[in-house]
């Protein structure tokens, strides 16, 4: 969403309301993106954030807002996220007059790692599909969470489907094993992301005590992490697991550039940015089949995709890479190339036709209504 932000205010005044954590500043400049940041309570971490700071964010999000609409006008607002802002951003459509385009990413709809996932409640399940309708448009970023609008929350209305999209990453990343304490005649496998449970990081430790000779970089932090650490000094595989924790983009780059394979075991996945970062560095992926990155990743072409929690399945894929350079060479050539149409550039021009068609539907309605 940053990296679309930025792309639009080549072109347009961009105003982000977000919520505050970590010490980030009350408002910031990004690249021509102006962004209001309202503070909540108990946030502490920016890979998560908690369910009291998620409920403080609508009211202040609410405030935050209406005094923005009173400072300037704005032609639309898109929400991202059913839950937790899908209400924010209905509240200030209303309150300002301006159109509202619904962005939903997959887990805001259905999660089956958490309790609290929408689906599973059916109060929560009538509110989403409220938010979903009374949207001007809804865009989704798979098949998969476009599929889930209809059969899940019953909402029978047209949604647009657009890939979301990555920064097109610096050339030649300078990186060296010896960054990372890898051997350089190592293969070396990477994952990108929060751990939380949805990821089922623990599984990648599994995969390093059945592959003896393969190392693991983990890239993000999270609630998770005990987890894998402590499974991974249970299995006595800590000397082949590197956790770098929550890093800037510099680094994760390098990390890609200095590994073999991207692995991936999301119990779902709304879309899986990470696998097209991934792909920009010539990597392999191995992943799971549930989620929307079945609409870019497929066996053999890409990597390999598994039925969910097949992990015999997922360790022989990963050696079958290892064993066959060549292949793991072909498939890198393969996703570089087909990672050239997911760069963010084409996700903004993508948006920009869904706001476009936003404001015009909305004049129209109004239009009419004044004629009537």
């Amino acid at each position: 969403m940053a990296a679309m932000a930025r792309a639009l205010a080549q072109r347009h005044d961009v105003t982000v309301l977000t919520s505050r954590a970590a010490g980030l500043p009350a408002e910031a400049l990004d690249a021509n993106v102006k962004v209001v940041r309202v503070p909540v309570f108990f946030r502490r971490h920016l890979a998560v954030a908690n369910m009291p700071s998620m409920a403080a964010y609508l009211p202040m999000g609410l405030l935050r807002g209406l005094k923005l609409g009173r400072e300037r006008r704005f032609d639309i607002i898109n929400t991202h996220f059913a839950v937790p802002t899908g209400p924010l951003g209905d509240w200030l459509s209303a309150r300002l007059d301006v159109p509202n385009v619904l962005s939903v990413h997959g887990g805001d709809l259905y999660d089956p790692s958490k309790k609290s996932s929408p689906h599973r409640h059916a109060f929560l399940r009538r509110a989403v599909a409220r938010l979903l309708r009374a949207a001007d448009c809804v865009v989704a970023q798979s098949r998969d969470t476009a599929r889930n609008v209809e059969q899940i929350y019953g909402v029978d209305r047209k949604v647009d489907l657009i890939p979301l999209g990555i920064d097109r990453p610096p050339q030649n990343v300078r990186a060296q094993r010896s960054d990372f304490n890898l051997p350089e005649d190592a293969f070396v496998l990477v994952t990108a992301g929060r751990v939380v449970p949805r990821k089922a990081s623990t599984q990648l430790i599994e995969t390093l005590a059945v592959l003896q000779d393969v190392f693991l970089v983990i890239v993000g932090d999270g609630p998770e992490l005990g987890a894998v650490k402590q499974r991974a000094a249970e299995l006595g595989v800590e000397n082949r697991l590197r956790i770098l924790g929550y890093v800037p983009d510099e680094v994760k780059y390098s990390a890609y550039a200095v590994s073999d394979v991207f692995v991936s075991t999301a119990q779902h996945e709304g879309f899986g940015l990470v696998f097209l970062e991934a792909m920009s560095f010539a990597l392999p992926v191995v992943c799971y089949n549930r989620g929307g990155q079945t609409d870019f990743l497929s066996t053999p072409d890409t990597g390999n995709v598994i039925q969910l929690n097949d992990l015999q399945a997922f360790n022989d894929a990963v050696r079958a890479l290892r064993d066959s350079p060549e292949r793991c060479a072909a498939v890198g050539r393969h996703n570089l190339a087909k990672v050239e149409n997911f760069f963010i550039e084409r996700c903004a021009e993508r948006y920009e036709e869904v706001f476009e068609a936003a404001i015009a539907d909305r004049a129209a309605t109004v239009a009419r209504l004044e004629h009537e």
